[in-house]
């Protein structure tokens, strides 16, 4: 539940979503079971009162969750450090050592010695003779050309529920920097991204087919298989 009311003001707009969608949130396990979310006034269709408090004192427990839990974390750092311990990445190579630690390795010297002898790690001396490892030279020849970003019409109904979602960063701004594309009374969401991200994002909208707890509607349903078939044509061989 407090991954749904994380922001009082995000709440507050999926559940305008929901109402919009004539789908009804209703809590099943807890403290708050069969508490309806969505109850609006008769009259004039806006959230009841009680209703606007509740997901209000919600969200200011989850807000309050995680400050509680950030300070414990800096809490736990500071002790570390007291100890002793530094924490993070070990130091990488300094750039006066590397050549002397590239001369080394061309001269037999292992991984492990050179990382024990400068105290490093072995990934930072890994990095520092990257060009002379054994796979370098292979991998090379079979390096695949980098993704290039690709436009494709995303329907409004698999958009809406996927602000709502919780989503990676590149997936977030994806979504956040499509152009919106009026089409009637509904519209169509021009998302650009790399074909990976656009799959991730057809993955994350998987439950307008119905199941994990949300009921399957038939326009749901339809406007993510519009949005599937888009990206399975762009990825299909030419």
């Amino acid at each position: 539940m407090f991954r749904l009311v994380r922001g009082t003001g995000h709440i507050l707009d999926v559940l305008d979503v929901l109402h919009r969608e004539q789908v009804a949130l209703r809590i099943h396990d807890g403290a708050f079971s069969a508490m309806d979310l969505t109850a609006r006034h008769p009259r004039t269709g806006e959230l009841l009162s009680t209703v606007k408090f509740m997901v209000q004192t919600l969200a200011a427990a989850g807000e309050l969750q995680r400050d509680l839990q950030r300070e414990l974390t800096y809490d736990g750092l500071r002790a570390a450090e007291a100890k002793g311990s530094k924490g993070g990445r070990r130091p990488a190579v300094a750039a006066a050592k590397t050549e002397t630690i590239r001369t080394a390795y061309l001269e037999g010297r292992s991984i492990a010695a050179l990382a024990r002898d400068h105290g490093v790690s072995r990934g930072a001396i890994r990095t520092a003779v990257a060009d002379l490892l054994p796979e370098h030279t292979a991998g090379e020849r079979d390096v695949p050309a980098p993704e290039q970003p690709v436009t494709l019409d995303m329907p409004g109904k698999v958009a809406d529920f996927l602000r709502s979602a919780d989503l990676e960063p590149a997936e977030r701004a994806a979504l956040d920097q499509g152009a919106t594309v009026r089409r009637g009374q509904g519209y169509t969401l021009r998302v650009t991204a790399v074909p990976a991200v656009h799959r991730q994002l057809l993955d994350r909208c998987q439950p307008l087919d119905g199941g994990q707890g949300l009921p399957a509607v038939p326009a749901q349903r339809k406007a993510r298989r519009e949005y599937e078939d888009r990206v399975n044509a762009h990825e299909a061989p030419a």
